[in-house]
């Protein structure tokens, strides 16, 4: 058996400026050389050789579009193993200064395809409460309940290779929100119906008047109470 070579990741990880990138990536969308030279304090031609560093760990990947190349995490494992090692980061590193960077991201922001932050942690809290989940072996187990069509999830027929619903340590609450298909299905359902819009900071989301409503009376949470930014509808 090889030995994994975790010193390839840590020299990727050893530099505030790639971490910086990092976290701006984790909203799941894709950004030019610019956008992250910006979003990380350092000069393009700078980030253009923390990027290839990035990309030679395999945590990111380039891809051309017309006259740009445009930049995203290699994929929703990448963003799961990165929101896992901020969780277990010291309080006054990743978290405290994206907190400071991003001012009102914290409370409601996506992580990569899904909800992140205490309304995402409360809300599996209720699907927990509610038997909807059922936690095993260090995973999820989801279970047929009408409410779950009410919030816009297709429960799977059959049981695939990877779990439907995977635990993701939130790194500014420390407990668990949901990732996996499941995660992804709640925040797009959420997005298109426009239950929460995108914030002009990145990563972050605003909860709309109708989704403060829905999730008061689909799963009966108070979202004032969980910090849950709100705007007109």
């Amino acid at each position: 058996m090889s030995t994994p070579r975790f010193d390839i990741l840590g020299q990727a990880l050893a530099d505030a400026s790639r971490t910086r990138m990092l976290c701006e990536l984790l909203d799941g969308r894709s950004y030019t050389n610019k956008e992250l030279a910006s979003a990380a304090g350092v000069t393009p031609p700078t980030a253009t050789a923390h990027l290839q560093l990035l990309q030679s760990a395999g945590l990111v990947v380039a891809e051309r579009r017309g006259r740009c190349v445009f930049h995203r995490l290699t994929s929703a494992e990448v963003a799961h193993a990165l929101e896992q090692l901020a969780s277990i980061a010291p309080s006054d590193a990743l978290h405290q200064a994206q907190r400071r960077k991003a001012g009102e991201l914290a409370p409601l922001r996506s992580c990569y395809d899904h909800f992140a932050g205490p309304l995402a942690v409360a809300m599996t809290d209720r699907f927990l409460s509610r038997g909807m989940l059922i936690e095993r072996n260090g995973g999820f187990d989801i279970q047929p309940d009408d409410v779950w069509h009410k919030l816009g999830v297709e429960l799977p027929q059959t049981v695939g290779k990877q779990p439907f619903a995977r635990p993701c340590m939130d790194w500014t609450e420390r407990r668990l929100h949901i990732s996996g298909p499941l995660g992804r299905q709640l925040l797009s359902h959420a997005l298109d119906i426009g239950w929460v819009k995108r914030q002009t900071v990145r990563r972050g989301l605003v909860l709309t008047m109708p989704g403060r409503v829905a999730f008061q009376q689909i799963l009966g949470l108070d979202t004032h109470a969980v910090g849950a930014e709100s705007a007109a509808s």
